[in-house]
């Protein structure tokens, strides 16, 4: 069946995946477009599955969003990935191109980036990260761009310690390592990106200190985090997990429709009352 320009799919992919937002931002973005032929849907892949998932797709797909396990999965799988998404071997963007290419990015970092700036963090001369796990690394390279200092990453274990200062050696950040049970210092750096699961970092919420700088959880649910409401009632910036996928979801949309500005309000308020409605 032969489809025309105008009838166009993407989805999230993913496991699991039935709690993915993703659907809900990219739909709300192809509305404000007017992008009427388009569709944006979800499916449950892991990693055995993804090859065969891939070879399945016809002409009339435009790209894939991923998110865990496949984001290094995917990587032989590609024609090219781009030098963002090397940096740290994760891919959460695919787009084919008009030639049947499969090309891979890497929004997280530049969402990141964007939603950090759009609370006013331009630089900062020393950050620390919480947790060390993928969103970690990614974290470590947006921090490449705008930290012109040290980072101080607080982890769980030797291996993980490790592992940080190998991924700040590649990105050409200086970083230093802290046991996890030394977390609450990591309150006095300017900017503190949280980057652990859910639960986390709630015992650490009643030391936040008068005054704290930017507070940056990747959570968007639950949310609001312990953290960041204790951050926010003593009167710290708080940019949340929704923040940060809005704007990646952002960059996402302008890679596989080609139209930009993507509608960065239209998808947050589409954001926004999904979850309230959760």
């Amino acid at each position: 069946m032969s489809h025309s320009p105008e009838h166009k799919k993407a989805a999230v992919l993913g496991s699991p995946i039935a709690h993915s937002l993703s659907p809900v931002l990219h739909r709300a973005a192809y509305d404000e477009l007017g992008l009427t032929g388009w569709e944006y849907g979800r499916h449950e892949v892991d990693e055995r599955e993804l090859p065969g998932f891939l070879a399945g797709l016809g002409s009339e797909w435009a790209g894939l969003s991923l998110t865990m396990p496949l984001k290094r999965a995917v990587i032989p799988l590609l024609d090219e990935i781009s030098p963002t998404a090397a940096s740290v071997e994760a891919v959460n963007t695919v787009v084919f191109t008009p030639d049947g290419h499969r090309r891979g990015d890497n929004t997280d970092i530049p969402g990141m980036l964007a939603a950090l700036r759009e609370r006013g963090v331009q630089q900062v001369e020393r950050a620390a990260v919480l947790g060390a796990g993928a969103t970690a690394s990614s974290a470590l390279a947006a921090l490449a761009r705008i930290c012109t200092g040290e980072v101080t990453a607080y982890v769980r274990s030797p291996a993980r310690a490790d592992e940080m200062r190998g991924w700040g050696e590649r990105l050409g950040v200086p970083v230093r390592t802290a046991p996890w049970d030394e977390a609450a210092a990591a309150f006095a750096a300017p900017l503190v990106i949280a980057t652990t699961p859910a639960g986390s970092t709630d015992p650490l919420a009643a030391a936040v200190p008068d005054r704290p700088g930017t507070l940056f959880d990747v959570l968007y649910e639950p949310w609001p985090t312990a953290l960041a409401t204790a951050w926010a009632d003593r009167g710290g910036a708080v940019v949340g997990g929704l923040d940060l996928l809005v704007h990646q979801a952002v960059l996402q949309v302008e890679q596989m429709t080609g139209r930009a500005p993507a509608p960065l309000a239209a998808m947050r308020r589409a954001g926004e009352a999904a979850l309230a409605a959760r």
